[in-house]
This record gives C-alpha cells, structure tokens and sequence, in this order.
C-alpha cells in the first residue's frame, strides 16, 4: 500500500489569518480547529508556528474544509522527483 501524499503548507501566517474569518464568518481556535478535524492540537500549533511544514493529504483537506477555502491555496504537493536515466543513444545503421 502506497504512503499517502503530503502537502507542504506554503504560509503558517496565512493559516492563522484565515482562521480569523472562516467561510461562516466566524473565527476558530486552534484548539476547536484540532478538535473538528480530529487530530492532536499539537499538530495544528506545529503547522501554525512553523515547527511542521508538512501535513498527510486527509488532515491538509480537513483543514481547507473547516476554514472554506481550496486546498491548493493554503498548500502545495509534495512529492519525490524520480529521475529516470535517459537510454544512451543507438548507433545508426549505415545501409
């Protein structure tokens, strides 16, 4: 079974100024955050000074969802470039 994708939050102060105002107009702690998405309030104060930059997909969507934004803007994939080696160039026949 593949490991699930990560995503790297692009700006913790961008996080905190969103929680401010989610899409009901109201704010969220970042302890009523942790507790409406199910995780650990040490994982969204990690997020939000900087400590952990990155977050497994399920939890980086919860969060999007409970402030009522898109997901691609508050974070970015994060995954492994994989170089694959280019085949060495064919002699060419001469006729």
């Amino acid at each position: 079974m593949a490991p699930e994708p990560r995503y790297e939050l692009v700006r913790p102060d961008l996080l905190r100024l969103l929680m401010e105002r989610t899409w009901t107009g109201a704010d969220v702690s970042g302890r009523e955050l942790a507790a409406a998405i199910g995780v650990p309030r040490a994982t969204v104060n990690a997020l939000l000074t900087g400590t952990t930059r990155s977050a497994p997909e399920t939890v980086a969507r919860a969060i999007c969802r409970e402030i009522g934004i898109e997901l691609l803007c508050l974070w970015a994939p994060k995954s492994r470039t994989i170089r694959t080696p280019e085949p060495a160039p064919q002699q060419l026949a001469v006729a």
